[in-house]
């Protein structure tokens, strides 16, 4: 019915009323608009989530700087590493930054509370990705409704444990003292890093250095790609900066080849770390 009319005498109302053509034309617009607007909203959202990540780092990085006002020049230690692929093994343990070594199974958040670093900041929210939607599992494997608690790990370069280093690694280098660091600058160390889900065991971010004895087109642990593409970083010198990656962060296994056309992304990484022999 387009149009009713009711009369009382010579008075008449008209009421309007849609008919179900009109009402797919208008479901048929709204439908278009939101298909042209979900990638706009889609990816505002993916920028939201990564400042709020870059403040995370920030926060961490502030941390770390407080540690060393409070601590003579020297870095928080960096002393939880399991060994590749095999969470839990323990390649070295002690007083840490963070002392967990399966970031996977950690289903309460007590080594992030232990840790060094969490004086300076009793905010849990800033060792999490507001974009890391990877979740908890149990020690056999079992999947976990619960989101992680951590999304992001100190660079080796960063005191990293020498003790796994001579048992382990032989030539993996690290700075000590804030004010010893040099090539990279304080502005092109980096710190703490956001780490891909799928390698983020640990609490420390290795890699193999640029002239090491080991291959250098080997990812060990890999950078995440969860902000369009890239990860965000933190550097010594307190700022805070998302890198984009030339290609998708895919893991496929522990100590994994590089290929010819991600070996820029490795080497961007590498040659903001600690060299050999580069005291």
């Amino acid at each position: 019915m387009d149009r009713q009319t009711t009369g009382y005498g010579r008075g008449k109302m008209f009421v309007h009323a849609f008919t179900l053509i009109e009402l797919l034309v208008v479901i048929a617009i709204i439908a278009v608009l939101a298909a042209l607007l979900f990638p706009a909203l889609s990816a505002a959202k993916m920028r939201a989530q990564s400042i709020a990540c870059e403040n995370n780092l920030y926060q961490l990085g502030l941390c770390l700087q407080l540690y060393v006002t409070d601590n003579h020049d020297y870095f928080v230690p960096n002393n939880s590493i399991a060994v590749a692929g095999d969470p839990g093994a323990s390649a070295s343990t002690g007083l840490s930054w963070l002392p967990d070594l399966n970031a996977v199974t950690e289903i309460d958040p007590s080594n992030i509370i232990n840790g060094l670093l969490f004086q300076y900041n009793r905010s849990l929210a800033i060792y999490h990705c507001p974009a890391d939607t990877s979740t908890l599992q149990t020690p056999g494997g079992q999947p976990l409704p619960h989101l992680r608690w951590r999304s992001y790990n100190l660079s080796q370069s960063i005191n990293g444990d020498p003790g796994a280093d001579a048992l382990y690694f032989p030539i993996i280098p690290a700075w000590t003292k804030y004010t010893a660091v040099r090539r990279p600058d304080p502005s092109r160390l980096f710190v703490f890093i956001d780490e891909s889900a799928a390698t983020i065991e640990d609490a420390e971010f290795g890699n193999p250095p640029i002239g090491s004895i080991f291959p250098d087109n080997q990812w060990w642990d890999m950078p995440s790609d969860r902000h369009l593409q890239a990860a965000n970083l933190s550097f010594v010198d307190g700022h805070v900066e998302p890198w984009k990656w030339r290609v998708p962060k895919i893991f496929h296994g522990w100590v994994q080849t590089v290929s010819p056309e991600e070996m820029p992304d490795l080497l961007r990484v590498q040659n903001a770390m600690k060299q050999p022999y580069d005291d």
